[in-house]
């Protein structure tokens, strides 16, 4: 079986490559072990800098939520505490990247959606590729509170509450770098080489040097409470999957398929408005 994440190594520079192409790199539980065995690894091994990429067509569609996924296929079986035990565990693996001895870049291009996000909003860097289709919420209401309270961190509270009322609302990564979610916004077509050249780039500085600017930078960002929001966002998500309107939503995905779900879902404002998109 091939493994869901690939580490390869170009000098002082490592490469962690989400390999779930055919599901868009849609985090599954095989793939969130992998990742976290990939990181340790890096932060063994001394690299300067680390790389988070996705393999194909997308950066990351999120948590999977395909009918037979853990997230949706198993919900009904978890205990609400089983459930914030989860949702906790997911928080404390991209910690890992926030507290990573080494400055992580993540290069976002496609879908970079939720779960997707969510990582990306705990790397040090985020360069996207500026027709990057970036969502903080699903195109379904399966939680809430998860996802936005990092954002808070990078976009300011209205911009956060905006992503996250409006299920499947989306942003470029052109307009992400404007908002400063992402650092920079560059071409897909000069995405690859520019972040190889920036990861590089930052590799000349010594490493035990970029260890400590790291350092200082997260420990006020933490003062400012990033780490506990993402913790609370954990059990808001948990409490809100014992709604009967999410349990709904999981159903209608076992019952509909995701793709009948969402469509589903949209009808009313459709026939109003014309296509949610």
């Amino acid at each position: 079986m091939m493994p869901t994440v690939l580490v390869e190594r170009d000098g002082p520079v490592a490469w962690l490559t989400l390999n779930r192409p055919d599901r868009l790199n849609a985090l599954s539980d095989e793939l969130l072990a992998e990742l976290g065995d990939a990181l340790d690894e890096s932060a063994r091994a001394d690299d300067a800098v680390v790389v988070i990429r996705g393999a194909g067509r997308s950066f990351c569609a999120g948590y999977d939520i395909a009918p037979d996924s853990s997230e949706v296929g198993y919900a009904a079986e978890r205990t609400p505490v089983q459930d914030r035990d989860r949702l906790l565990g997911n928080i404390e693996l991209f910690t890992r990247i926030w507290r990573h001895p080494q400055p992580v870049i993540a290069q976002v291009h496609g879908h970079c959606v939720a779960g997707g996000a969510q990582l990306a909003s705990l790397c040090d860097i985020t360069i996207a590729a500026e027709d990057a289709k970036i969502m903080t919420s699903p195109a379904l209401p399966l939680g809430g509170g998860y996802l936005s309270p990092l954002w808070v961190h990078r976009v300011g509270p209205q911009r956060a509450k905006l992503m996250s009322f409006d299920a499947g609302r989306r942003i470029s990564g052109r307009t992400a770098a404007e908002w400063g979610w992402a650092a920079e916004a560059v071409p897909a077509d000069e995405l690859d080489e520019y972040v190889r050249r920036t990861a590089h780039s930052l590799a000349r500085t010594p490493a035990p040097l970029l260890r400590l600017k790291k350092e200082a930078v997260n420990r006020m960002v933490e003062q400012q409470g990033l780490l506990t929001h993402a913790r609370t966002g954990a059990e808001t998500d948990a409490l809100l999957h014992q709604t009967p309107e999410v349990k709904q939503v999981q159903e209608s995905i076992k019952s509909l398929g995701l793709k009948g779900a969402i469509a589903a879902f949209n009808a009313p404002f459709d026939e109003r408005f014309g296509s949610a998109g």
